[in-house]
């Protein structure tokens, strides 16, 4: 087990600043661009896989670093440069991490590099969960899979939403309903190979933020997909479920493996904030340091700088929070106090309220698209609405120290 350090490897800085390159140098200068144009920037993408930020090889080498940091560093690197292209990078991850933690050896090794694909020929995939009913009460979601023994195969029907590169991804994780009775115990998770009939876009979100990642709804109509596209096999789902059954008739509590999993996944999204903060925090310490009024810079003023202050001091306590959850996860340890929510219900509130401020100190001028922390302002929106809202969070925390179990 990796000591908890808050000092990074020389190999982690080098990983760091050559991010930081990459968001600096590509991101940012495309960041205007497609945030107006509302589409997947599909450019940005390519050259993050010529570079190998966007490939398997990366996400695993800083999924699986003992210290639990390479993934939160890695997000609030890319996330610095522009929220909305950071996410058309890294959503492909969701999926690929959903194959990783359910799929066999011969799953992981089929599907997961048609996710990718390759610098000639750039894939996406997509993660499909949330549904119109169904988005932080997982029990109620409503897509069916039902098996046709005769034919091995599983008949998928329903609508998915909020799906990130819905509809346009190569591959698609369906997660689906096999028995209703067990509720979100009875879910289990397919893959949807490429063109398959029956599954179709629906609508396409036009968003307050994040707007150069693709975000649509997910039609599934009688979508059929072999057996083998069940994650884990049929033999294992049966197991899972027949114990689901016999702890449900015992009257015992079966932990809810979606919301653990939620638990764990949150400290990278509380990264992304960390670094959608700590971008609008360094344009607005420049702007402080360089904008004259009454003679003098406007940081003199206590005001703007007492605000500087707040916001610096957040974003380090964001991210703490962040690297502690972050650490915890990767080397087993339980979140008794349900740290991995705290650490994205913090840093989430922290990216808008910083976000916020940051606009305040600019003025007028950080209220136009002529300066970018009103696109950040706008991406930090999306911070405290996913992967489980603030008040999910605070529902989550409270109920972990309460003793209570989380449903």
């Amino acid at each position: 087990m990796a000591e908890f350090t808050m000092e990074l490897s020389d190999e982690q800085k080098e990983v760091r600043d050559w991010l930081h390159g990459f968001a600096a140098d590509v991101i940012r200068p495309a960041a205007a661009e497609w945030d107006e144009r509302e589409e997947t920037p599909w450019p940005v993408i390519q050259e993050a896989a010529k570079v190998g930020i966007y490939s398997l090889d990366f996400y695993a080498q800083q999924y699986f670093d003992p210290t639990g940091l390479g993934i939160p560093m890695a997000m609030e690197e890319l996330f610095w440069g522009d929220a909305g292209i950071a996410l058309s990078i890294v959503g492909t991850g969701l999926a690929a991490v959903g194959v990783l933690a359910n799929g066999t050896e011969e799953q992981i090794g089929t599907w997961i590099p048609q996710m990718y694909g390759d610098a000639s020929d750039v894939k996406v995939a997509a993660f499909c969960s949330s549904e119109p009913d169904a988005g932080s009460d997982v029990a109620s979601m409503r897509t069916r899979a039902v098996y046709d023994e005769a034919k091995d195969e599983w008949v998928l029907n329903g609508t998915k939403t909020w799906a990130t590169n819905g509809g346009i991804a190569n591959v698609h994780v369906v997660v689906a309903v096999v028995d209703p009775d067990l509720g979100s115990k009875g879910h289990a998770s397919f893959i949807v190979p490429p063109n398959t009939p029956g599954l179709s876009q629906g609508q396409k979100f036009k968003k307050h933020g994040i707007r150069a990642s693709h975000t649509a709804e997910v039609v599934l109509d009688n979508v059929r997909v072999p057996g083998s596209c069940l994650l884990g096999g049929k033999e294992k789902l049966d197991a899972r479920l027949a114990r689901a059954r016999e702890k449900a008739k015992q009257g015992e509590r079966v932990k809810n493996a979606a919301m653990a999993t939620f638990e764990a996944s949150r400290p990278a999204v509380g990264a992304m904030a960390v670094g959608t903060a700590r971008a609008a925090y360094e344009v607005a310490l420049e702007y402080a340091q360089t904008r004259e009024q009454f003679g003098r810079p406007i940081i003199d003023n206590q005001g703007v700088a007492f605000q500087l202050a707040d916001m610096r001091t957040s974003i380090d306590a964001a991210r703490l929070l962040v690297w502690r959850a972050s650490w915890m996860a990767i080397n087993g340890k339980p979140f008794t106090a349900a740290e991995g929510s705290m650490s994205k219900l913090f840093a989430s509130e922290t990216a808008k309220k910083v976000t916020a401020q940051a606009i305040q100190i600019l003025g007028g001028n950080g209220y136009t698209r002529e300066y970018p922390v009103e696109r950040m302002h706008r991406d930090s929106a999306i911070y405290t609405i996913f992967e489980g809202t603030s008040e999910i969070q605070r529902l989550v925390i409270a109920r972990t120290l309460a003793g209570m179990p989380i449903r």
